[in-house]
């Protein structure tokens, strides 16, 4: 008895291999909706010199350009490399900055108003927390926000501990330094017991710490003090900018080329504290 086989039609073969190619990438969207690609979300905690202004301001290139805090330029910074040279810090591929930074506040403050609270509750195992405060700890003058040092050491700890309660990796930042004063060519540290505070907390805590203080200082110092008030910082002739018409002198906030900067020395305290991590 003969088997009448009929041979595929080359409509029929094309259906099939087009119905195979429909399936398989549903399933790989499936799979990638079950199981979706871990992401490690860096916070970015802190005041204004860290602060995203284009994030909080719909007109930032119309009302306050170009003033700009680190922490707007940071992700810029993570390709592909250099995320792999973060492998003991850093876990996944992909890496998103989700700065809560906000201008005036202090590590009071921020806890207070509850956006410590929400950063809290978001975090997830694995992601970091980037921690710099004490430009606006120090202001007697504004009680809403000043703390004493110690009490600013009491804050920190607060941020480390439940950041590693749900296992999460603190990173303790000193503030960033301010464009004065100038003596013989050196920048003194303004930051003074709120410095020291938060270098001692991060020992006692055996916390990663970015000495950033030092580091702007040292930079701000190798580039000198025409250059660096010219370039880094809120210092601006009349009708250099749109948005300032008669000009602007501050030694504390950065334009963006100066926010730019700071951002790479925060990058490179990073990768050292990961190289650090990675001989323990």
């Amino acid at each position: 008895m003969s088997v009448l086989v009929r041979p595929f039609s080359m409509k029929t073969t094309r259906n099939s291999i087009l119905i195979f190619a429909a399936l398989t990438l549903l399933s790989a969207g499936l799979m990638s909706f079950v199981f979706p690609q871990k992401v490690t979300k860096i916070y970015l905690i802190g005041d204004s010199t860290m602060m995203d202004y284009d994030k909080y301001r719909e007109d930032y290139k119309t009302s306050i350009y170009p003033l700009s805090g680190w922490g707007q330029y940071f992700q810029e910074l993570f390709d592909a490399e250099t995320i792999a040279s973060l492998g003991t810090l850093i876990k996944t591929d992909s890496v998103l900055v989700d700065n809560r930074a906000i201008g005036g506040r202090s590590t009071r403050s921020f806890f207070e108003e509850g956006r410590w609270a929400k950063v809290y509750n978001d975090l997830q195992a694995g992601d970091l927390v980037m921690i710099q405060f004490g430009h606006n700890d120090a202001t007697l003058e504004r009680p809403l926000r000043y703390v004493t040092p110690a009490a600013y050491k009491e804050f920190i700890r607060l941020y480390v501990n439940q950041t590693r309660e749900k296992g999460a990796i603190p990173i303790v930042i000193t503030p960033v330094s301010r464009n004065e004063p100038w003596k013989d060519g050196r920048l003194e540290n303004l930051h003074g017991d709120y410095y020291t505070a938060a270098v001692e907390v991060s020992e006692e805590l055996e916390v990663a710490m970015i000495d950033l203080t030092m580091r702007s200082m040292e930079f701000f110092e190798e580039k000198g003090e025409e250059y660096v008030t010219a370039n880094y910082f809120m210092n601006m002739k009349p009708g250099q900018y749109p948005n300032y018409p008669d000009g602007k002198e501050d030694n504390t906030h950065f334009v963006t080329e100066g926010a730019k900067e700071v951002a790479k020395l925060v990058m490179r305290g990073l990768l050292e504290q990961n190289l650090a991590e990675s001989k323990k």
